[in-house]
């Protein structure tokens, strides 16, 4: 089983932020989950320095890309980005010397944008399809940005931290995320659950869960109308929960042996959950963390009654005050 350091970052001292990210707090939504015979156990990931656990990858790819021989010295890095990848590669890359490119769709929230920009990063913001609505980032939407993002990397000899399919998105879960679940609740979870973006928490996480008891049950969580992954026809690309539900019917880091069953959640459902989550437990998270709490909610109400259920809070309510999640 990979291990994590257990010695609290709080009594070390470290030698710049980027140490800082990972170790986050998991506590256990007793009020959210009022009633039900069972337990939810949410990670804060949005205590990160970048306010997400994209900031768990960034490090991790930029590590293995140093190690690897793949990025010299002072040389410029690129990725697509909903916003909380770039944010935590803007950290990572400024703190090591390297020049950052975030390539994002305007339909993302405008925080993002900003946070960005003032952490050191150029932003290359790209038109949506003709039609998009902003907050409503579909597979095309993301398309684009993915043609935008090549463009840059061969203009500037750039490397290209390839979330969606560099091994770092994995092993930044494998290595830290999924052992540090287990060591906080003893290893009393019987179930996770996970928004698909990259689908590399997910990945992650399950392979950490599954090597440690095969009886752990594993869920991809995917917006109603854009279950592409579970095999279902895509009648609502533009839905609201940013940050995945891309409509890619396979993700390259993903494992099919890892998946125990498919959850389908609505933007309603995702937004409604964000704010009990706010009012009741005071964590103050984004749509993604709303759809990860729904989903495990039905699960204890259902098939997985009894238990005690993983989740991640991906990124902060902050990433999100242009929205309506707020309004």
């Amino acid at each position: 089983m990979p291990q994590v350091d257990p010695t609290p970052r709080t009594t070390r001292l470290l030698p710049s932020v980027v140490q800082a990210i990972g170790e986050t707090p998991l506590v256990e939504l007793s009020r959210l989950a009022r009633g039900l015979d069972g337990r939810i156990l949410a990670r804060l990931d949005y205590l990160n320095p970048g306010f997400s656990k994209k900031d768990r990858i960034a490090r991790q790819i930029i590590a293995d890309a140093e190690a690897d021989g793949l990025l010299a010295p002072g040389q410029t890095v690129v990725e697509l980005t909903s916003g909380n990848t770039g944010t935590g590669l803007a950290i990572v890359c400024g703190v090591k010397g390297y020049p950052f490119v975030a390539v994002m769709s305007r339909g993302n929230s405008t925080e993002r944008a900003r946070m960005m920009r003032a952490l050191g990063a150029e932003v290359v913001l790209v038109d949506q399809l003709p039609g998009s609505i902003a907050g409503q980032v579909s597979g095309g939407d993301l398309a684009l940005v993915e043609e935008a993002a090549q463009r840059i990397v061969a203009e500037r000899r750039a490397f290209r931290a390839d979330q969606f399919r560099l091994a770092g998105n994995f092993r930044a879960h494998y290595l830290g995320t999924g052992p540090e679940f287990l060591r906080q609740s003893a290893g009393q979870i019987t179930a996770f659950c996970d928004f698909a973006g990259t689908g590399g928490t997910f990945a992650g996480c399950a392979a950490a869960f599954k090597e440690h008891d095969p009886a752990i049950r594993c869920y991809i969580v995917e917006p109603a109308g854009a279950a592409a992954l579970a095999g279902q026809p895509v009648t609502y690309p533009g839905h609201r929960i940013q940050g995945g539900g891309y409509s890619m019917p396979r993700l390259p880091l993903l494992n099919p042996a890892h998946v125990d069953g498919y959850l389908q959640v609505s933007d309603g459902e995702a937004i409604a959950v964000a704010r009990r989550l706010a009012r009741e437990e005071g964590i103050f998270a984004g749509f993604s963390s709303g759809a990860n709490a729904a989903a495990a909610l039905r699960l204890l109400q259902g098939e997985c009654q009894g238990g005690t259920i993983a989740v991640v809070m991906c990124d902060s309510g902050l990433k999100y005050l242009s929205t309506d999640l707020w309004g």
